[in-house]
């Protein structure tokens, strides 16, 4: 799976988001100062040149649809984060992130357990 740009990731999140749309509707999800039409609509069809999204005709309209799933991606992203900057150790990402951002022992263990219900 390709990476992605800021600009193409932005328009994916609306997209993932809004599960399908044109590009007024992607626009209008996305914050000031907003772009052109013409930026937007050409991000959506690099993003549809890298298999990210199809598109539908309604009438005259593109729908565009994600063709990639969010946790794909994300999935996908974090495995690379984790290769390219922690030699493939989950572990060290962890320690590193608590470290930088001051995480206690016990908002550790509290986020554990998150996780633990959540599976269940």
């Amino acid at each position: 799976m390709k990476q992605l740009t800021k600009a193409e990731e932005d328009i994916m999140k609306i997209l993932w988001e809004i599960d399908e749309g044109s590009i007024v509707s992607i626009l209008e999800k996305l914050p000031a100062p907003k772009p052109a039409y013409n930026t937007v609509s050409t991000i959506v069809r690099i993003l549809e040149d890298k298999g990210f999204v199809a598109y539908r005709k309604e009438g005259r309209i593109h729908i565009y649809i994600p063709k990639v799933k969010k946790t794909d991606y994300s999935n996908q992203s974090i495995t690379k984060l984790v290769d390219g900057y922690f030699q493939g150790s989950f572990k060290s990402m962890v320690s590193f992130f608590m470290k930088k951002n001051d995480i206690s022992i016990s908002e550790m263990e509290e986020a554990m357990k998150e996780i633990n219900n959540e599976e269940e």
